[in-house]
């Protein structure tokens, strides 16, 4: 019941960012001046969806040229996004390359504001010279197609992670998201993918994946790896898709990174429950009205449901909690942001509507006792670490 939080989200009273969370001068001072990146942005899918220009103010999405610089969001990973369904119909790669295109396309159009970025040093430039640099991670590893060599053509694209698997199983990984476990794991294909994406010096993301696929990457790669978009299931019981403590506490022995997702059902269980009875109410709706389901009907059934039952959105507040739980778990050192900008609905928690709202990440931070160097490490500190020792162990075998 995708489609009804879609037509549900333009009538949603989404609460306003500005008004509950003011970030304080030193806190934009904080922003404006530090890289941040973010590890998970669906730009590319939502410009080949809709042909807007992002590089200009935008009157739709999470991000923007003009947003991404007044929050300070300088480094965002452009998911290349290729969905489960070109498992089936075939297509993943040529997809994933139309979104590359597309990125680079956005570059070529503004040239004063965007750039591709393929390593740690670019990113280091491109900010500096006040522009927004654009790394790529491609979400599901089924363009490589089966072939090892077409993981060397997407490095030569510019593609420096690769989420091994996304909604379903795939040929490299059994999917979080999938009750089918047909390789209780990693494939032996995609152990050797991993094996090749160290020795190339792409990033491996953990996100999507099953648990057992996260034991086998562990037993695998030789290199630090991100999960570039999760958050912890400390706060959301049962939800696969989010990591364990004992996950964490692994990923922090390997070297690597979790990057904190955004969205409410990311963050508490409430969004899921809402959702649930949501759609369960709307199809008791249809049966006793002895209508059909049509985008109309359904747009004013939601109007009229969110009345008596507003979306339990998550807050700025509870995005911290998740940060204070991996610092609390695994150190500093471990922990950084990626939001899913573009990619969650509108489920995006209070405090945290668009880009615009970097700032407010910080206040908290600094509200909660984080170091000026403590915010520089989580908003990008621990993810370019680990992104330059993947290069390092790529260089030493290439």
């Amino acid at each position: 019941m995708k489609s009804l939080l879609a037509a549900t989200a333009a009538l949603a009273l989404a609460p306003a960012h500005a008004q509950d969370y003011q970030a304080s001068d030193d806190a934009r001072e904080i922003a404006r001046e530090t890289i941040i990146l973010d590890g998970h942005v669906d730009i590319p899918y939502r410009v080949w969806a809709s042909g807007e220009d992002v590089g200009e103010e935008a009157l739709a999405g999470d991000f923007d040229y003009p947003r991404a610089m007044e929050g300070g969001l300088n480094a965002p990973f452009m998911s290349i996004y290729v969905a489960a369904d070109y498992q089936e119909t075939g297509g993943a790669k040529a997809q994933a390359d139309r979104l590359i295109g597309l990125v680079e396309g956005l570059a070529a159009m503004h040239p004063d504001k965007f750039e591709i970025a393929k390593s740690v040093r670019d990113v280091r430039r491109i900010t500096e010279e006040g522009k927004i640099a654009l790394p790529l991670g491609m979400e599901n590893g089924a363009p490589i197609e089966g072939d090892l060599d077409n993981l060397e053509h997407f490095y030569d694209r510019g593609i420096r992670y690769v989420t091994l698997t996304h909604s379903k199983v795939n040929h490299l990984s059994d999917s979080s998201y999938d009750e089918e476990r047909r390789w209780g794991g990693l494939s032996p294909f995609g152990r050797l993918a991993v094996q090749k994406m160290n020795d190339l010096g792409i990033m491996v993301d953990v996100s999507h994946i099953s648990d057992e696929a996260f034991d086998d990457v562990m037993a695998v790669t030789r290199a630090p790896v991100i999960a570039s978009h999760s958050s912890a299931r400390h706060f959301t019981p049962g939800f696969e898709r989010n990591m364990s403590d004992a996950m964490i506490e692994r990923l922090a022995e390997n070297g690597g990174v979790i990057m904190i997702n955004f969205g409410s059902s990311f963050i508490g269980p409430e969004w899921a429950a809402w959702r649930d009875e949501a759609q369960a109410a709307y199809r008791e709706h249809l049966e006793a009205e002895g209508i059909e389901d049509t985008e109309e009907a359904m747009e004013a059934f939601s109007a009229e449901y969110e009345k008596t039952s507003p979306r339990p959105y998550a807050t700025l507040d509870d995005v911290l909690d998740h940060i204070d739980h991996v610092v609390q778990l695994a150190g500093i050192d471990h922990v950084g942001i990626g939001s899913d900008y573009d990619g969650v609905g509108d489920s995006l928690p209070v405090g945290l509507k668009d880009v615009s709202d970097m700032p407010n990440l910080v206040q908290g931070l600094l509200d909660r006792g984080y170091s000026r160097e403590d915010i520089e490490q989580i908003l990008s500190g621990n993810a370019l670490r680990v992104w330059r020792e993947v290069e390092r162990a790529g260089k030493r075998r290439r």
